[in-house]
């Protein structure tokens, strides 16, 4: 699984690593989780408003921070 955190490192897309770390935890499932920062490939996926969630190369959330359930039910639906 690979998860991708889109936005330029502010507290909020700080907040969303934070709460996909723990939904994966939570789930006990392995994931190649990265912080993506450059504006190119955030624009990329058509995300223009920071925070970003990205699983297996759907964007999940853009603009707002998940809860640690959505973030989990996501992971579960990208599991199946």
């Amino acid at each position: 699984m690979e998860v991708k955190i889109l936005g330029m490192g502010c507290s909020r897309c700080e907040e969303v690593l934070k709460r996909t770390f723990n939904a994966l935890a939570e789930l006990d499932v392995a994931a190649d989780v990265q912080k993506v920062k450059d504006i190119k490939e955030i624009s990329s996926y058509g995300v223009f408003s920071t925070p970003g969630l990205v699983i297996n190369g759907k964007v999940k959330a853009q603009g707002r921070i998940p809860s640690v359930m959505e973030i989990k039910t996501w992971i579960q639906e990208e599991t199946k």
